[in-house]
């Protein structure tokens, strides 16, 4: 076998140097504060039983798709569920994708044409930059959340492209590294005045927002105003998998021309199954959903009053994030975090900005009040010792 390119090697060296390297963490038994299972779906025995029951009932027991969903893979299962997800969603349609990644890469790389604009929110997701990167549109980034040099861009742009040109407009409703969100209805309205297209990725906003966990969008009524939401599962809904929420136009275009929804295998009944009984969850279920938001405001009271407010970030969502500069002393403080029972984790630059490295912390309805105050009166300890 051949020795590792020396060029691979020295990239590894560098991160290494920068306390960079990632490692796959060994999983421990402590105090959930960094899953994205903001409900507790994922670990929901009775939500397992049911999407069990529902395949037994329906006489489903197939365990995988057995192609893509253009071939022999578009089994019964992804009909209900997608006409489900688009009445919960008031949407004309759904398109389940594999996953959130697939959905971003498969709409960004397909949906805008040559010659049209994408501008994007400096803080989008990797899986909405390295779709628009695979796009053969032209793309800008704007300031994270500064309307002002969106504006200014449109405007520029408008002058340098044809009256063909499309605009398309693309940000988070919650951010991922950070937990905040947008003004939302004043960005509508800039679209609306400039005829930009909107599209808005509401994978940290579902089971979060609104009176049963359906996201900001929706929330706020302006779905109808959006041109295309993506819905990812494997956050508030526990499972896998996402859709693109759109017209009935978008879902036969993205079917036609998403080359991450044409060539793979699609999701096995059981998957879908899960995102189908997800979904009822979610219609019914609002204890979870009340007490996760008890736990947002209990959080944010206690770092105000324990002084640590200056070092997070804004967010009224279930991502709060304290920035502690540097790769070595933020790791240092999570590992310590870490060692009292409390799993809060370091994100580390190059996957934030130099500067800007960050403690994250995901809050669930599982989480008891004491077990946030305790956290964060350890933090205070470590931050201000």
């Amino acid at each position: 076998m051949k020795s590792f390119p020396k060029s691979l090697s020295q990239k590894l060296l560098q991160r290494e140097a920068k306390h960079a390297l990632r490692k796959l963490p060994i999983g421990k038994d402590l105090i959930d504060f960094a899953s994205n299972d903001y409900l507790g779906f994922a670990n929901n025995e009775d939500l397992f039983h049911k999407a069990h029951h529902y395949l037994l009932v329906n006489n489903i027991k197939t365990n995988g798709a057995t192609g893509s969903r253009l071939l022999s893979g578009n089994h019964c299962l992804y009909q209900l569920a997608e006409d489900f997800i688009a009445q919960f969603h008031k949407s004309e349609e759904a398109l389940i994708f594999n996953s959130g990644y697939d959905a971003n890469i498969g709409f960004f790389s397909s949906v805008p044409q040559r010659n049209d604009v994408i501008l994007y929110d400096e803080l989008c997701h990797a899986s909405i930059r390295d779709g628009i990167q695979m796009s053969h549109a032209k793309s800008h980034k704007f300031q994270h959340n500064n309307f002002e040099e969106l504006v200014r861009l449109i405007i520029k742009l408008t002058t340098t492209n044809t009256p063909l040109t499309t605009f398309y407009v693309v940000t988070e409703s919650v951010f991922s590294m950070d937990g905040d969100s947008p003004n939302l209805e004043e960005l509508v309205a800039i679209c609306e005045k400039y005829d930009c297209y909107l599209i808005v990725d509401e994978a940290h906003a579902l089971g979060v927002f609104g009176e049963n966990g359906e996201g900001l969008i929706q929330s706020l009524g302006l779905q109808d105003k959006v041109f295309a939401r993506i819905m990812t599962f494997g956050k508030g809904l526990g499972c896998h998998g996402a859709a693109v929420l759109g017209s009935q136009e978008l879902k036969k275009y993205l079917v036609n021309f998403a080359r991450s929804f044409i060539y793979t295998t699609g999701l096995s009944p059981h998957s879908v199954a899960s995102i189908f009984v997800a979904y009822q969850q979610l219609s019914n279920e609002k204890l979870a959903l009340q007490q996760l938001k008890r736990n947002i405001i209990h959080f944010n009271q206690e770092k105000s009053q324990m002084g640590l407010k200056p070092l997070f970030v804004y967010s009224k969502s279930a991502i709060q994030c304290a920035v502690i500069a540097g790769n070595e002393k933020v790791k240092s403080i999570a590992n310590q975090l870490q060692d009292r029972e409390f799993d809060a984790k370091a994100i580390l630059s190059p996957t934030v900005p130099e500067g800007q490295e960050r403690l994250r912390f995901c809050l669930h309805s599982y989480n008891s009040q004491k077990e946030i105050s305790d956290v964060l009166q350890q933090l205070s300890l470590l931050v201000f010792k």
